[in-house]
């Protein structure tokens, strides 16, 4: 059986990211045109469907690394910020980006508030499992 684990994450994410845009649940705000995914970012992302991705990525994250809070995601979504002639910085992603996908994933049933943390549904896992499949069939 074909798992997360066994296929490249950027294929499964871009493929999780298409099977997400069919879900009502899941939507962008009216916000995400205009705010940066970070302290650490100069610009918006470009690419106009990054919600999905973002959105995606934060699935298999909650997959992978089992019970997650917003304070942990917001490290790994993180990055270096350019201060200038100062050493760069490390500061975390935002949190009401990361806050807003956790939420959208749990009305669309993959992912369960629990008291540690989020973590993903059988209906996630099999979800996930499932594009995970269709992506290592690709290639064949």
């Amino acid at each position: 059986m074909t798992t997360v684990y066994d296929v490249p994450a950027d294929r499964l994410i871009a493929k999780v990211a298409l099977e997400l845009k069919e879900k009502q649940e899941i939507t962008a705000p009216e916000w995400a045109v205009y705010v940066k995914t970070g302290a650490h970012r100069e610009m918006p992302p470009d690419d106009p469907e990054w919600w999905y991705t973002r959105a995606a990525a934060v699935l298999r994250r909650v997959y992978v690394d089992g019970p997650v809070g917003v304070e942990r995601m917001r490290s790994v979504y993180g990055g270096k910020k350019n201060r200038g002639s100062k050493p760069n910085k490390s500061v975390k992603g935002s949190g009401s980006i990361l806050r807003k996908s956790l939420q959208q994933l749990e009305a669309a049933g993959f992912v369960a508030k629990q008291k540690t943390g989020r973590v993903i549904t059988p209906a996630g896992a099999s979800f996930l499992d499932g594009v995970a499949y269709a992506v290592s069939t690709e290639n064949q």
